[in-house]
């Protein structure tokens, strides 16, 4: 199966976090349009993501909580998968 048919694609506006530092990781995401925000709680801001960019790897990758929080500063575009797909099609790229 092609990795595209196992991405999901979403639009979300601006505002709440898509992840949040702590949490559990479930997902990767891949920014295809839009700015997102990113902090960590104890070294606040972290920089912008744009398109091209990706989140999420981290916490699936290690199996740790989130590591930081994302959100959107203007409306976005994602591509996301979860951890399964993560695992048998992105990782293998990181660990080469």
């Amino acid at each position: 199966m092609k990795l595209a048919a196992r991405m999901r694609r979403e639009e979300i506006g601006p505002g709440a976090p898509i992840v949040n530092q702590g949490d559990t990781g479930d997902r990767f995401y891949v920014v295809l349009n839009g700015l997102l925000s990113v902090t960590q709680a104890e070294r606040g801001f972290r920089g912008v993501l744009k398109p091209g960019d990706y989140f999420g790897e981290v916490a699936l990758a290690l199996d740790i909580p989130r590591t930081a929080s994302v959100s959107p500063m203007t409306p976005v575009t994602l591509a996301s998968c979860d951890r399964e797909t993560f695992e048998e099609f992105i990782w293998p790229l990181f660990s080469e």
